[in-house]
């Protein structure tokens, strides 16, 4: 089983997004073989906790424009790491030390990377 097309292009345009908003290492991964709550998993960083509110902020306007509306949303308050659940896909916006101290890539490692569009990890995370 793969990520849906609609999920794949939820992902894209959390991507780029994120990217608008200069995240970093910004990742994805499809996760539909192993759990059968989502597609795909979108994970980026910021160096700061107003970075991850401006980068969530993005990501929902835009797949508000897609008329995708969040199931779930968590960790806002704290701004360190916000999970944004649309179902079909699940976002991470994480501060980069939680990025670094969860690796959550390192969990996913064994699932297949999405391929993103260029514009939306030029220049971020190198």
């Amino acid at each position: 089983m793969t990520a849906t097309a609609h999920a794949l292009e939820l992902v894209h345009a959390a991507a780029q997004a994120a990217s608008d908003k200069l995240a970093e290492d910004i990742i994805a991964f499809d996760v539909s073989d192993q759990l059968v709550i989502t597609d795909a998993f979108v994970l980026c960083s910021a160096s700061n906790d107003r970075q991850v509110k401006a980068i969530v902020d993005a990501i929902e306007d835009k797949l508000r424009e897609l008329g995708a509306k969040p199931v779930r949303r968590e960790g806002e308050r704290d701004g360190r790491w916000v999970l944004i659940d649309y179902a079909e896909i699940v976002v991470h916006v994480q501060h980069e030390e939680e990025r670094s101290f969860y690796a959550l890539e390192r969990l996913w490692r064994d699932c297949p990377t999405i391929e993103l569009p260029e514009a939306a990890t030029s220049g971020r995370g190198e």
